[in-house]
């Protein structure tokens, strides 16, 4: 699952409307979870990955990664085994060091469901401080949505390379964050990548409008573009559209997305283009008329009739 998020504001203008939009963020975070468990709970071979795409970074924030095997340093020839008597050990300081990075699993969760729950919350607000205080008044910028992908896809590639290649997946995206016309290459390259591999592109968006390329990757994959503009709904629309595999969806009734925009991002000025120049030799796309490819280097004849 990749969650597409924006930047967060902390300028003092912004300051209350990041407050009231808090209690909101935590519910919708709530209902993702409730995603994430019910998607491990359907089968006891299901595996998960989280991850999360901000303005400045991508990264999996589960699993966890391992932590590196560190060597404790010799002991010195003259030390003594035992500790000396006058020499206290702090026990009540380690246990509750301890406890508060290891919070006590209730007695009615089932401790998969409550790890999971408790690590990607706790790694969701350090990477939400990290934002705000790296955050800037620029407006809202697009996330690095092709970082995300090429993690999602690497990530699952290795999955298959342990489990076998019938190994099925998909990717589900919750977005929020605008296009990137920058990003248009690397990302049809992620989305080619991923109709190769068989792996459909689920995308849940959660603003209205904004995006492009997205409907374009779940038209491509095979996936479900949907648009969840009331969350108080957003629970039904995960459990009923995006926990289903994808064989028992052909005997569902689905929701979708039937009005995908194709247009495609110019490689001179990365912008949306209803109509441009084609390279002959390696696609590119322009939004005028070229000598010379830029990407290519390939000389353009020029046509004897102006072109209209």
């Amino acid at each position: 699952m990749v969650g597409q998020d924006g930047p967060y504001p902390a300028h003092a203008e912004a300051q209350q409307q990041a407050s009231r939009g808090a209690a909101l963020l935590q519910r919708t975070i709530d209902q993702l979870l409730v995603l994430v468990n019910a998607h491990l709970a359907l089968r006891h071979s299901n595996r998960l990955a989280v991850i999360t795409s901000t303005p400045s970074r991508s990264e999996i924030i589960y699993p966890a990664p391992a932590a590196p095997a560190t060597t404790a340093p010799a002991a010195p020839a003259h030390a003594s085994a035992q500790p000396a008597a006058d020499q206290d050990v702090p026990m009540e300081d380690a246990a509750r060091s301890a406890a508060a990075a290891h919070p006590k699993k209730p007695a009615n969760v089932y401790k998969q469901f409550f790890d999971v729950d408790n690590h990607v919350v706790k790694r969701l607000k350090q990477l939400a401080m990290d934002e705000s205080a790296n955050s800037d008044s620029q407006g809202v910028r697009p996330s690095r949505l092709a970082g995300a992908l090429s993690l999602a896809l690497s990530y699952i590639n290795k999955a298959r390379s342990v489990s076998g290649p019938d190994l099925q997946s998909r990717i589900l995206v919750v977005s929020v964050s605008p296009d990137g016309p920058g990003q248009y290459i690397p990302i049809m390259n992620c989305i080619f990548a991923a109709q190769k591999q068989g792996t459909p592109i689920d995308v849940c968006r959660l603003v209205k409008g904004g995006s492009v390329f997205l409907p374009q990757a779940a038209h491509i994959t095979g996936g479900i573009y949907l648009e969840a503009l009331q969350l108080e709904h957003l629970i039904q629309h995960l459990l009923h559209v995006f926990l289903p595999d994808t064989e028992t969806r052909k005997m569902l009734c689905l929701s979708g997305n039937d009005e995908i925009d194709f247009r495609a991002s110019c490689f001179c000025h990365k912008r949306n283009v209803d109509v441009g120049y084609v390279c002959s030799v390696c696609l590119s796309i322009f939004c005028s008329v070229r000598p010379e490819c830029s990407t290519c280097q390939t000389k353009f004849i020029p046509s004897a009739t102006p072109l209209s």
